[in-house]
Formats: C-alpha cells, sequence, structure tokens
C-alpha cells in the first residue's frame, strides 16, 4: 500500500470468513469511540508522564557547576555531556520502546520504561563521580524517550485526523514547556538544596506520575486489542482459523506477527531512511531542535555573566520562551482543527495530511526573529527585559511548526506513529545533544552577535521549507510504495 495512504477505517468482524474485527462502527472498545471525557483523561495522563521526561533533560544545567565542583572536573566536555548525555539516551530508547509499543501495546511498554527512568535517577543522585554521572543520565534519558514516542501513538489510537490538533497541542505542551521550566525550579534547587536534589524531586515526583500510569492507564493500541480479541474468540468459539484484521498474515497460534522482532525494531529506521515524508520532516525539526538547544547554551552563562544574575534566578530568563511556547500552543490549539474542517469541506469532505500544513508559513516567520533579536541585545549589553522578550517569537514558531509536522506524520502513518515519531525524535535529539558541543567555540570566536546571526541566517533559508511539504508532499507520498 502507498506510503501514507493505509485507510484510516474501522475494520469489521465478519466471523463467516474467519476475520476478527470491530463489532460495529460505534464499538465501544474501540479506543476512537471512548467518551471524550476518558480520552481527554487518558491524554492528560500521558501528558504529564511526558511533561516531566523533558524537564529532567534541562533541570539539571544549572546544577552541573556544583556537580563540577564537588567531582573537580575541569573538562568543559565532561560538563557539558552530563547535561545532553540525556538526549543521547533520547537517540536510543525510541528505537526498542516504539516498535514494542506497536507489537505489545502502549501500556506495558510506557509503565516499565517509567520505571526505569525512575530508578536510574537514583544512580544520578547518588554518582560517586562525573563519568558515573553521565552514564545514569544516559540510562534514565532511555527510561524517558518512551512518553515521547508511545505519545504520538496514544494520539493516533484515540483520535481521528480532524481531532488531532487539539489533542497534540495538550500532549506535546510537556515536551515544549519541560524544558524551559526545568533550568527555572533546577537553578532553585540547586542552589538552596544542592544538586544532588534536583534528581531525589524527579524520584520523588516521576515515581508518583508512573504509579498512576501503571493504576489508570488503558491499552488504546487497536492492533493489540483486537489480537486480544481474537485469541479470546478463538477460545470461545473453538476457531483455531481465526485472524485479526490487523493481523492477516499471522498463522502461529499466540498472535505474534510472522515478522521478526528484528524486522519490527528496525521500524523507526525504516521509515526514517525510506519513506519521502519522515526523513525530510525529521531534518527540518532536527535543524530547529538543534538551533533551540544552541540558544539555550548561552541563556544561563549570558545572565550570570553579563547581568550577574545567581544561580537560581538565571533559571527566570527562561520565561521569554515559556511565554512563547505558551501563546503558541493556544494558537495551534484554536486554529489548527477548525482549519482542517474548513479544508476538508473545501475537499468534497476528503481528508489529506498535508492540510495540516496550510499554517507552517506564518509559524516559521517567526523562528529568525529571536536569533537576531536575542543576540544583538546580548551583545550591545542592553536591559535584561530585552533578551528575555527576544526569546519569545522563537518559542512561537517553534511550537506552530512543531505540532503541525508531528501531527502530520502521524496523519500518513496512524498505524505505524510510534515507529515515525520515534524517527523524528532520534534525529532531533541525536541533533540537541551533539551541537551544542559547538557552541561554546562558535560564541567565542563569533560573539553572541553574528553566532545567533548566523543561526538566524539558517532560520531564515528554512523558512520555506514546511511549504514544499505542504505543496508536493501529497504527490511524493502517492508515488512511493513502502510495503508497510
Amino acid at each position: 500500500m502507498a506510503g501514507g495512504k493505509r485507510p484510516d477505517v474501522h475494520p469489521l468482524i465478519d466471523l463467516e470468513n474467519g476475520i476478527v474485527g470491530w463489532d460495529g462502527d460505534d464499538d465501544p472498545a474501540n479506543p476512537r469511540n471512548f467518551p471524550m471525557p476518558q480520552k481527554r483523561f487518558l491524554m492528560l495522563l500521558v501528558s504529564t508522564v511526558t511533561f516531566i521526561s523533558p524537564f529532567a533533560s534541562s533541570v539539571f544545567s544549572p546544577g552541573v557547576v556544583y556537580a563540577e565542583e564537588e567531582f573537580h572536573v575541569t573538562s568543559t566536555i565532561l560538563g557539558t555531556l552530563s547535561v545532553t548525555g540525556y538526549l543521547i539516551g533520547y537517540v536510543t530508547g525510541p528505537l526498542f520502546f516504539s516498535p514494542l509499543s506497536e507489537m505489545f501495546g502502549r501500556r506495558i511498554v510506557l509503565s516499565a520504561a517509567n520505571a526505569f527512568f525512575v530508578v536510574f535517577q537514583i544512580g544520578c543522585a547518588l554518582a560517586p563521580n562525573i563519568s558515573a554521572l553521565i552514564v545514569f543520565r544516559f540510562l534514565t534519558g532511555v527510561g524517558g524517550s518512551a512518553c515521547l514516542t508511545t505519545g504520538g501513538g496514544v494520539v493516533a489510537d484515540l483520535f481521528v485526523a480532524e481531532q488531532r490538533g487539539l489533542a497534540m497541542a495538550l500532549y506535546t505542551t510537556g515536551i515544549l514547556i519541560g524544558p524551559v521550566l526545568g533550568p527555572l525550579l533546577g537553578g532553585f534547587i540547586a542552589q538552596r538544596a544542592g544538586w544532588h536534589w534536583v534528581f531525589w524531586v524527579l524520584v520523588i515526583v516521576g515515581g508518583t506520575l508512573s504509579v498512576l500510569v501503571m493504576i489508570f492507564n488503558r491499552e488504546t493500541n487497536h492492533v493489540v486489542l483486537m489480537r486480544w480479541k481474537t485469541e479470546r474468540l478463538r477460545r470461545e468459539l473453538n476457531r483455531s482459523e481465526l485472524y485479526s484484521c490487523y493481523e492477516p498474515n499471522r498463522t502461529d497460534a499466540k498472535g505474534l506477527y510472522t515478522s521478526t522482532l528484528g524486522k519490527r525494531l528496525i521500524m523507526p529506521f525504516y521509515l526514517l531512511v525510506r519513506s519521502p515524508i519522515v526523513f525530510p520532516v525529521a531534518t527540518y525539526l532536527a535543524t530547529l531542535y538543534g538551533c533551540l538547544y544552541l540558544l539555550f547554551t548561552t541563556v544561563t552563562d549570558v545572565f550570570k555573566k553579563s547581568y550577574g544574575w545567581s544561580t537560581e534566578i538565571s533559571g527566570l530568563a527562561y520565561l521569554g520562551l515559556g511565554v512563547g511556547f505558551i501563546s503558541g500552543q493556544i494558537v495551534f490549539a484554536l486554529a489548527s482543527d477548525r482549519i482542517i474542517s474548513r479544508l476538508k469541506l473545501r475537499n468534497n469532505n476528503v481528508y489529506e495530511p498535508e492540510m495540516r500544513l496550510s499554517t507552517t508559513i506564518f509559524f516559521a516567520m517567526f523562528i529568525p526573529v529571536s536569533f537576531f533579536w536575542y543576540g544583538w541585545s546580548v551583545q550591545e549589553k542592553t536591559h535584561w527585559i530585552v533578551p528575555i522578550i527576544g526569546l519569545a517569537p522563537f518559542a512561537f514558531g517553534m511550537v506552530g511548526i512543531y505540532n503541525s509536522l508531528q501531527t502530520y506524520v502521524i496523519d500518513c502513518y496512524p498505524r505505524y506513529a510510534a515507529s515515525a515519531t520515534a524517527a523524528m525524535v532520534i534525529t532531533r535529539s541525536l541533533m540537541g545533544a551533539l551541537l551544542p558541543l559547538a557552541g561554546p567555540r562558535m560564541y567565542a570566536a563569533l560573539g553572541y552577535g553574528w553566532g545567533n546571526s548566523l543561526l538566524g541566517f539558517v532560520t531564515l533559508g528554512m523558512i520555506p521549507v514546511p511549504m514544499l511539504f505542504y505543496k508536493y508532499g501529497g504527490r511524493v507520498r502517492a508515488s512511493y510504495d513502502l510495503n508497510l
């Protein structure tokens, strides 16, 4: 079937032909038919956990100087890796968690990964040296990556395309706000209670939320739910020939895929390499994400050295980003699904995933503004409020671009939403982990003004890219057969 052309429908039961499907379009067992309050509760549950993981990625950044002092670290690379090592875990975890969530279910994978995340936060708090801290940060990143990828699958499981904009805005709030609030709160914790308590706070909050997920979360993966139903009907009706509508080639009694586990585990890479949609979208977002983390590397240092702020209040400099993120989320949540409904109506009530990208050029125009505004206001040492305000346009634009493209990929591959999301998480996390390593040298050579202007020119040249996806995405998508 052509890439992205898989129909987003409810396959119905046909026992005469041995097919097990949904009992009807309104089958209450189908997650798409869950009551709206239940859908919102499940999304809130996943979104809350998803907030903690990105929050953990940056909460340690203000406290790293105290860890360096305690462990007598003189290498800036080691200090940086103790922060960005978490993002390297984001590169590794999705390779396993996303395909496994598509094979065995979202709930069990998310619960296991959350427990992994909490356990190794304890390791971070008790780390005896900087090397151990880097390793434990990497492992917590592995566990924390599951919510970033399975959450996209949950959105696809619960909502039809016309409702995914609002759902995605709720889900991604934590992904975007978490890294901003991390340094803000981390500075106070590290200076007042010590850097070890940064991780003890994550243990307490993350552990509590993990228990709530284990208790209240429900399985939403259509394939897994139908496999369970098939196995139940085989036993009840004594008909071993029955097979799931989602797994027509399955032949073994346990209901596992005929394809090997290894083949399933490479699905994120397969989509990244073979999909004409996932690769360019992932590359574009990874570039923006790298620019974001390069920007992050300067904020605390700038406000401590240029403006004389203490560690605990330096995190307040991220408030401009926070305001931009929240404003962007509100605009996207209110506008996205309404625009989709109108475009679908104009298209003879036929939905095309590219409709999701109609607002991207608007959001993309805001992104370069911050680099010029923030960079030169810092370079010229203007009043501290000027660079803080200057960070807001980037955050506003980033929200719209991120949500639009993330939802677009889910719309293209709803059944493999977790793997497609994983491919994007891997590329952007790799860029976010490695690019900041070049930040100190770049800013030392170019200064904050021209250093950030360089990023501004890069993002300025990238403004037309989302419109290319919008104009040619459907044509390209229809011309490729991925044999999923």
